[in-house]
């Protein structure tokens, strides 16, 4: 691999999909709430857990982006629009669930607020999440035309799937740990229905703004 990225074309490749990958994934949007949320009223590791399931929704987009069903996703008109009614949805309803959000009881005892939500149900949230993205197929597909070509090698792709799954596993690694970490996350332990009534309430607007465009 190490050889590969000696090659200059690549090179130039790489670097153009690193910077326009990590400018999209530090920007504000529904995997950041929902990880910045999980992490902040339920812990660090409920956090990771959040993120493989954006992980796992990533790896998709990223797979069939390679085969071309972006391009097929992003030219149909009744394709985007199912994707911009299921996403939109889907936002509203997670939306909705914090905006409900009731205080809980913290005890001195425990480092973290207790929460109901199994690990498997945090992981899917993050799944359905980052997969129903409506953005995602046309995104994928003005980027991947930057750097893929039909006869690429699979090593290649191999690297570029490689440093877009990094940037957002390097990214929210950085902001779980920032947001559980003890001295900022007692700050929000009690005010943790806040939190998920504010990031709730913005994601409702999200998914409101999706099904009205």
């Amino acid at each position: 691999m190490a050889d590969l990225l000696i090659n200059s074309p690549l090179l130039g490749s790489v670097l153009t999909l690193i910077i326009i990958h990590f400018i999209a994934t530090v920007s504000p949007g529904p995997d950041f709430m929902l990880i910045s949320k999980e992490a902040l009223t339920k812990g660090r590791k409920a956090g990771f857990v959040s993120m493989a399931g954006t992980l796992s929704g990533l790896s998709i987009h990223i797979l069939y982006s390679a085969l071309g069903l972006a391009a097929v996703l992003a030219s149909s008109a009744q394709a985007l629009l199912a994707i911009q009614l299921m996403g939109g949805g889907y936002l509203i309803y997670l939306g909705v669930k914090g905006l409900r959000a009731q205080p809980a009881q913290v005890s001195d005892e425990h480092d973290r607020v207790p929460f109901t939500d199994s690990y498997w149900q945090i992981f899917r949230a993050g799944f359905i999440c980052d997969l129903l993205n409506p953005k995602a197929p046309v995104y994928f597909v003005t980027l991947f035309t930057l750097v893929l070509s039909p006869d690429m090698p699979v090593e290649h792709l191999m690297i570029y799937a490689g440093c877009i799954l990094a940037i957002h596993s390097g990214w929210f690694t950085l902001v779980i740990v920032l947001l559980s970490t003890p001295v900022i996350n007692k700050r929000f332990k009690q005010m943790s229905h806040r939190i998920d009534r504010v990031l709730g309430g913005a994601m409702l607007l999200i998914g409101m703004k999706l099904l009205a465009s």
